[in-house]
């Protein structure tokens, strides 16, 4: 890996002042990525113990001794302080490198590089050392950039996930907000994620009390002095590429912005929502390996135990900015939730209006009365932040494996739900009819569905009364039963029976057909959804 912002030997071999020289890689060809940090001429046999590490060192080898002995000694002292590479000018000293320094390149995997033509030193070290802060200065550049970013983004109500996202992509490694008292409030990677690089939950659980080289950790000041001295932990964890100082610059600039953003009461809640709401999308999308699963789960403080998992979506039909906040309504959900009796895990998706949650079920036959408390719990911390016509839809029994389906399911269903009449909670078994209508929205042939099946009736009803549509959906909803029919409808039955007549007429239907009856009420759903 090398860190941003630094040149390799190879590169450094490509400049022109050490192209002059004609450079030949005598050994450690494949290590030519190793970062250069800066370049050191000199010809000491002891030179080595004046090295810090990362140097490109530049000699004659007057320093490197005429026994093979000395030499294989000087070789090795370079490498145990961890050199980038020696490079060897030919002529003052030697005409060929003897085999004791090739040797021991290549032993301990040194890059080895000799010069067959002479060229000034100082040259070198003048054209390596300004692409060196050419390098620095970029990064500097794009530090600069990205701290504009992601103070554009929290000014523009894109929040604070979006700013990790920003500062993980600059990074290049994941990014993780932590409380401070240690729980885990938001993790994010690097977009696009380098080729094989593990999630960051899970890099988050295997590695956070890692005493990991080159760990960068900010403190994001509180509002006082003692233990609120600290409000949260802006952590990196070096899993793709190794920082550099401008990186932790950055993060402590980043943390002084988080402090500010976090001054907003309960954000620290809702941005563990939203955490959690990303990682129950990831799983109902299918960007998240089941198997995976449980353990991020229990990065996100879930632990459901070996019994079935039960996904539910909350929607909010109103507009989630004009109630008082995401922060209030994830606080006094959780609140309700804590109530219920069994685990839970709710997630936020703030772009849908919706809050996706699995919980934790100890046997199937509990579905019933979890999904009662679950539902009565939601639309009453719903209810208690301001939110207007909450929708809850349970899905059906799921383990790891099936549980992203069923967050996927109840979703679209829970969009569906929104026009149906209101319930304590929709069973996604029974909106089945209504989503498969609903998906066929748009299509010309549903809307040519309606108007060829019950048209006449809808013509009827918009002139005349009284409107005949409640009286068959009645009938229909009652499985064509008239006693029971014309109680709900409170009509004696010889008016329901002149009123059914008038239907079948109109529509020129019998309407104790069974299949007529069936297309009916497909239709009579379909309405909601046919787009004219």
């Amino acid at each position: 890996m090398r860190p941003q912002g630094t040149i390799t030997v190879a590169r450094a071999l490509e400049l022109p002042a050490l192209r002059r020289g004609l450079p030949e890689v005598m050994a450690a060809a494949g290590r030519l990525h190793r970062p250069v940090r800066w370049v050191h001429a000199g010809e000491a046999p002891n030179i080595a113990a004046l090295l810090k590490g990362g140097e490109l060192l530049l000699t004659t080898g007057l320093g490197l001794g005429s026994r093979p002995a000395e030499q294989r000694a000087f070789v090795r002292g370079l490498a145990e302080r961890g050199i980038a590479a020696l490079v060897v000018e030919l002529g003052s000293r030697f005409t060929t490198l003897p085999p004791a320094i090739v040797d021991t390149a290549r032993h301990h995997d040194l890059p080895l590089v000799q010069l067959h033509r002479e060229v000034p030193f100082v040259a070198v070290t003048e054209e390596i050392h300004t692409e060196l802060v050419n390098e620095h200065y970029a990064l500097l550049r794009r530090a600069e950039s990205v701290h504009r970013d992601c103070t554009g983004a929290l000014l523009n109500g894109g929040g604070i996930p979006e700013v990790l996202r920003l500062f993980a992509d600059f990074a290049g490694n994941p990014v993780f907000l932590e409380s401070a008292d240690g729980r885990l409030l938001y993790a994010a990677g690097p977009s696009p994620a380098p080729t094989g690089a593990a999630d960051p939950l899970q890099v988050w659980d295997g590695l956070r009390t890692a005493e990991l080289a080159g760990r960068l950790t900010a403190e994001v000041p509180g509002a006082g002095p003692g233990p609120e001295a600290v409000r949260a932990r802006l952590t990196v964890l070096p899993v793709n590429t190794p920082p550099t100082p401008v990186h932790r610059i950055a993060a402590e600039r980043l943390a002084g912005l988080l402090a500010v953003a976090l001054l907003q009461a309960r954000q620290e809640e809702e941005l563990a929502a939203c955490g959690r709401g990303d990682f129950l999308t990831a799983l109902a999308e299918d960007r998240l390996d089941p198997a995976d699963a449980p353990a991020q789960a229990r990065v996100l403080g879930f632990r459901p135990g070996t019994g079935p998992l039960l996904p539910v979506t909350l929607r909010i039909t109103a507009d989630p900015l004009t109630h008082p906040g995401w922060a209030a309504l994830t606080c006094a959900l959780q609140k309700e939730l804590a109530t219920v009796g069994a685990p839970v895990l709710l997630g936020v998706r703030r772009p849908e209006g919706r809050l996706p949650l699995l919980a934790g079920l100890r046997e199937e036959s509990e579905r019933p009365a979890v999904a009662d408390r679950l539902a009565a719990a939601l639309r009453a911390g719903a209810r208690r932040a301001g939110a207007r016509h909450p929708v809850v839809v349970v899905g059906t029994v799921a383990d790891w494996a099936t549980a992203g389906a069923g967050l996927r399911h109840t979703a679209d269903a829970a969009t569906v739900a929104q026009a149906l009449p209101d319930r304590p909670w929709h069973d996604v078994r029974g909106l089945d009819v209504d989503l498969l209508l609903w998906r066929l929205r748009s299509h010309g042939d549903l809307a040519a569905f309606v108007q060829r099946v019950i048209g006449p009736l809808l013509a009827h009803d918009r002139t005349a009364r009284p409107p005949l549509l409640p009286t068959l959906e009645t009938y229909l909803a009652h499985a064509g039963r008239k006693a029971e029919t014309a109680r709900a409808l409170h009509l004696n039955r010889q008016t329901l029976y002149d009123r059914l007549a008038r239907v079948s007429r109109l529509l020129a239907a019998d309407l104790d057909d069974p299949d007529t009856a069936l297309s009916l009420n497909l239709a009579l759903r379909a309405r909601r959804w046919a787009i004219d």
